[in-house]
Order: structure tokens, then sequence, then C-alpha cells
């Protein structure tokens, strides 16, 4: 299911030496960092205060991210609750040479990630 609303630009960054496997490619925890965050961000851009996440689908790594690649994180809300979003959050990477050629970048995942809104007692609080 696509989201309704635009993509939000919540993370772009490069990916660096330490942040690979032994395999010479970058973690997939990082990858699901990433994720974790820029859904965060989009569920605090549409007003949600303290977010924590409840559940992430299941994730499949379509394309393998190298040193020196741009990470780009796309969110948008899914759907919206009493207390809890659902945003989906896409990942494309690509090499820093191919922007010099509008080469369109490689999609590397995505995942609809749940976040609920709690107060300072973990409690979840209506949006």
């Amino acid at each position: 299911m696509l989201p309704e609303e635009p993509w939000l630009v919540a993370i772009r960054r490069m990916a660096m030496p330490a942040d690979t496997n032994a395999h010479g490619t970058i973690f997939g925890g990082l990858i699901l960092s990433l994720i974790d965050q820029a859904g965060a961000i989009a569920a605090q851009s549409k007003g949600a205060s303290k977010v924590v996440t409840v559940a992430m689908d299941k994730i499949v790594f379509h394309e393998p991210v190298h040193v020196g690649d741009l990470i780009t994180c796309h969110a948008a809300i899914q759907e919206r609750g009493r207390t809890s979003m659902t945003v989906c959050v896409k990942v494309e990477a690509e090499a820093p040479s191919s922007l010099a050629k509008d080469i369109e970048p490689r999609q590397v995942t995505q995942a609809e990630v749940v976040y609920v809104q709690v107060d300072d007692h973990g409690r979840p609080l209506p949006l």
C-alpha cells in the first residue's frame, strides 16, 4: 500500500568504511537503523512528539550498498490511528559518480514502520 502523503527526504548520508561488514558491503543493521530514524522524523514532522517503534514489516534487501554510496531515506505517513502512525520508508542508494550523469538511484529496500506516541512514562498518548 502506497502512502497518500508526499514523500519527505528524511535522511541522506554517505556510506563510510566503518559501516561495512566482512563482505565489504554496508551492514544491514545500519540500514535498519536509518529506516527507524527516517520513519520517526516523518512522524514528528506530522505533529507527533515522542514516538517509539512498535513494529517493522519484513525487510528484503534488493541491492547491496557500497562504501561511498549516497544513501537516501524517503518517508511518508501511510496511516494514522488514535495513538499510532504507520510510516512507509524507502531506501535508495547511488554512487556519487552517477549524480553527474543523471542515473536513477537504485532502490535498496522498503519498510512499513509503526510508531506509537508516548508520554514521559511510556504510556500511549493520543496524536
